[in-house]
């Protein structure tokens, strides 16, 4: 019996694998096919004429661009303001706590649809009754940043909100009784117990940015994404460019999990190699 479920654990696994990556396999595939069709089916012979004409479609640089900078833009405001939310809300108590908690998270229940046209709809507004024409106040990718933020930050926040369960406020008394401002205890004590949480958010907000649409499509003016320049290449025929992009990131995103995991172990084995020293010094002490 231990046998029999041993071994459906070990299918649902293979099944649950192939269920993740095949896309992504089939996706890659056609970027090397010799066909005008984004397909691996048929197979037309192996070519890497896509990558160059990714790199001659100057409209989908830009777009690219374009959706990096929003997303750098949208990864530091949204860890600002979802650190800051997380360190207030964590430093209050009763039914302000739950407001604030409350107001949130809604913006993440709200459809990215309903973000975008109400902060395209709120800033045009705001420049019409102020009779300015300053860029601020027009449709843009400034305004994508801001509507993104509205509920990426949400994110961050409960993020960092978890970390900070784990975090003994013990020591903020600590280091004020023993001289040290408020400012220095939120550098040295509690901001370092939060860099993961910290990280993890700006890792989250900035994928979530890459993938928006609903929001951009409303807000972007006239400035193109990737996303809604590969909607766009829906409507009209898309080529394998697409997939040579894909390609090209799903490669980045590759080697900076690697990176991350390889950095992850070496400093586990610092941090181990570390206690076994402490502890053999504990030893020889007694």
């Amino acid at each position: 019996m231990h046998r029999f479920r041993q071994t459906l654990a070990h299918l649902y696994m293979v099944l649950f694998l192939v269920f993740l990556l095949a896309p992504l396999v089939v996706m890659s595939g056609a970027a090397f096919n010799d066909s005008k069709l984004p397909s691996i089916v048929p197979w037309r012979g192996f070519t890497t004429m896509w990558f160059s004409e990714m790199v001659q479609d100057q409209r989908m640089m830009l777009a690219f661009a374009n959706t990096l900078w929003v997303a750098v833009a949208v990864a530091i405001i949204s860890v600002i303001v979802g650190t800051a939310s997380a360190i207030l809300i964590n430093s209050i108590a009763g039914k302000v706590r739950t407001l604030l908690y409350g107001l949130m998270i809604s913006t993440i229940l709200i459809p990215g649809v309903v973000i975008g046209i109400s902060t395209m709809i709120l800033w045009t507004k705001m420049g019409n009754a102020l009779g300015t024409e300053f860029f601020l106040f027009n449709p843009g990718l400034h305004l994508s940043v801001l509507g993104q933020v509205s509920y990426i930050a949400a994110m961050v926040m409960l993020l960092v909100l978890a970390r900070l369960q784990s975090f003994d406020a013990g020591l903020e008394e600590a280091a004020l009784d023993l001289g040290a401002s408020h400012s220095q205890v939120m550098r040295r004590i509690l901001l370092p117990h939060l860099y993961p949480a910290i990280g993890a958010g700006a890792a989250v907000a900035f994928f979530q940015s890459i993938e928006n649409f609903n929001v951009t499509q409303f807000t972007r003016g006239g400035a193109d994404t990737l996303t809604v320049y590969v909607f766009s290449q829906v409507r009209s025929g898309i080529t394998p460019t697409i997939n040579a992009l894909a390609f090209l990131l799903i490669c980045v995103t590759l080697v900076m999990a690697l990176v991350y995991e390889i950095n992850r172990r070496r400093r586990a084995r610092i941090e181990a190699a570390r206690e076994a020293e402490a502890r053999r010094a504990e030893e020889a002490m007694l």
